[in-house]
């Protein structure tokens, strides 16, 4: 089930079944808990992914080999359901038309309203955090809307816009590229970096935790402070 490879001088990295899915993150998250006891002061950074765990090791750790070899004889990984585990953050969406809305309700056979509904109907899990801070990767997206990334990404897509891939949902924390197919826009801030240093969160969650989208006006989009791109002005 445990893969551990070498990734550097100060780094290991373990792998599970090269699959994303609600029993890999259950067991990441019991990874890196026995992980944490096991290597105690040793340890610097632990950054999971979808079925990986980078562990990164502080330059005075007693040797990659041995510590290496301890894991893989003391990490155990069963499959316990922690189906309601992780906070539950709430994240309001103006849902609009502007850009993939429409195009993704005909590819369903669906009507907006409906893409809308479903779209809020599930409650997501956080899978990773990149390629940007505060891009959660959010699954598992209904099969209904699953929509391939465009063919030619977006120049600039506007910061709080809401995406979907696949079967997979995110939404963009600062104006970037992305080639993801729009639905609307989330007026929450997903990074606030003038908290580095302090006690306040940077994020607004972290990998295990669950996320649901609710459907908000036009009006309630600007009274939460969202900020309203150009074509929509």
């Amino acid at each position: 089930m445990i893969q551990l490879e070498l990734a550097g001088e100060n780094a290991l990295i373990l792998y599970l079944p090269a699959e994303i899915s609600e029993k890999n993150l259950r067991q990441l998250q019991q990874v890196q808990q026995q992980v944490r006891l096991l290597l105690h002061e040793q340890l610097q950074e632990l950054l999971p992914s979808y079925a990986s765990l980078l562990i990164v090791l502080k330059p005075e750790h007693r040797g990659l080999l041995v510590i290496k070899t301890l894991l893989e004889q003391r990490l155990k990984v069963h499959d316990s359901s922690c189906e309601q585990s992780g906070q539950l953050v709430v994240l309001p969406v103006y849902y609009h038309p502007a850009w993939d809305l429409a195009a993704v309700a005909e590819r369903a056979g669906l009507s907006t309203t409906q893409v809308i509904d479903v779209h809020q109907s599930v409650e997501y899990r956080v899978y990773a955090i990149g390629f940007a801070p505060g891009f959660a990767y959010l699954g598992e997206l209904d099969e209904r809307l699953a929509t391939p990334r465009l063919v030619s990404p977006r120049p600039k897509v506007p910061k709080g816009a809401v995406g979907i891939a696949d079967r997979q949902t995110a939404v963009y924390p600062a104006e970037s590229p992305g080639g993801w197919n729009i639905l609307g826009l989330c007026p929450t801030a997903l990074f606030k970096p003038e908290y580095a240093g302090t006690a306040e969160a940077l994020m607004p969650f972290a990998v295990g935790d669950r996320v649901r989208f609710q459907s908000i006006s036009r009006s309630e989009f600007l009274a939460l402070g969202g900020q309203l791109p150009q074509e929509l002005c």
